[in-house]
């Protein structure tokens, strides 16, 4: 059913305003109103698109980075990548990332899964890469980045997740779509 040309489930917004606006997030208050006509005010972050890897090697183990997350103040196990730059080629941006962040390249990349991390407050699309093989090249990886890069067994990742040392979204995410890639023998 349509009213005023919307769906009759669709919010209203009636306006946006920005409360704070950096080179990677933009925060906003978004006027809106329910179907039902009950109207409040909805925090929005918009930010840049980021793009990420799961490099799988021959023995399907994948290159994962042991880092710290300050906002969660924990330790966990994540995929290399990175905010893609403006009029970057998103796949190059991926390898650039890897690269990068772990001293290793990945052979080839083809697309795995597209996701939007928290839909009802952050609008950011994440892109993942699936990389069959690596090459190091002899890159010390990025200590800003990680405090050491590892290649974990695909049949360890599940456990990991249930212990709460895979959180990410992205890593998350990009992850289950290898294990279901790897189940219907297409990996």
């Amino acid at each position: 059913m349509q009213v005023d040309g919307r769906r009759a489930s669709e919010w209203t917004i009636h306006g946006e305003r920005v409360v704070d606006d950096t080179r990677r997030a933009a925060l906003s208050i978004a006027d809106v109103e329910l179907p039902n006509g009950v109207r409040f005010e909805q925090y929005v972050l918009r930010v840049p698109t980021a793009a990420m890897v799961i490099v799988v090697d021959d023995a399907e183990r994948v290159l994962m980075m042991w880092r710290h997350r300050f906002i969660l103040d924990r330790w966990v196990w994540e995929l290399p990548g990175g905010y893609i730059d403006p009029d970057e080629d998103p796949a190059l941006c991926a390898a650039r990332e890897v690269e990068e962040e772990t001293g290793w390249r990945p052979r080839s990349l083809e697309p795995l899964v597209t996701f939007q991390p928290m839909v009802g407050t952050i609008d950011q699309t994440n892109l993942v890469y699936l990389g069959r093989g690596a090459d190091h090249v002899g890159t010390a990886p990025d200590i800003n980045e990680a405090e050491r890069v590892e290649w974990i067994p695909l049949d360890d990742v599940e456990r990991r997740m249930r212990l709460g040392e895979i959180v990410g979204a992205g890593s998350v995410s990009g992850l289950l779509a290898v294990l279901l890639l790897r189940a219907q023998g297409k990996l």
